[in-house]
């Protein structure tokens, strides 16, 4: 029988991850069909205090790949925020999903009771795996991939419901 956990977590990070590579081959397209410069989307910001669509994708995939270590217990690997093209993302959402694949369920057995610790000096957290998952890591995820998917919306992607939710 798979964890639980990971029920929870791995495959519904798969389907978002996926999800994002399908509307960020529509911007691509988009951009060309309109010969726009890509760095209109790539670094557009829905408020000014927000973060720009390239930081939300990085963010997105950060918190995918975090979440499935942790619980699978295993380290956290690092990315560089390096991405400023519409291929360099999708390579960086690849990356995660190859990463997700690589943690076998098994690895997740326990993890609603794995202590796990996030941040570090006065930012540090601690939490139990599930409350970690519920409470933190899943709604960051959504956060993010929601806010890429807005910011492509309201510059004129046609882009849905259907295309944000994917498929499993």
């Amino acid at each position: 029988m798979t964890s639980p956990m990971y029920t929870a977590s791995v495959p519904v990070f798969r389907q978002l991850l996926n999800s994002l590579l399908a509307i960020l081959d529509k911007a691509e397209a988009h951009v060309s069909d309109k010969k726009i410069d890509a760095n209109a989307l790539l670094q557009f910001r829905l408020f000014p205090d927000m973060l720009p669509f390239t930081r939300q994708i990085q963010i997105a995939a950060d918190f995918a790949k975090g979440a499935g270590a942790r619980l699978a217990g295993q380290e956290v690997p690092a990315y560089e925020d390096t991405e400023k093209t519409f291929a360099e993302l999708k390579a960086r959402i690849n990356k995660t999903l190859a990463f997700l694949d690589s943690l076998p369920a098994a690895s997740f057995d326990g993890a609603e009771a794995r202590e796990i610790t996030t941040g570090s000096g006065e930012k540090t957290k601690h939490w139990v795996g599930k409350n970690y998952l519920h409470h933190y890591a899943l709604p960051h995820f959504f956060f993010h991939v929601t806010t890429a998917y807005n910011i492509l919306r309201h510059n004129g992607i046609e882009i849905g419901k259907k295309d944000f939710i994917g498929t499993f």
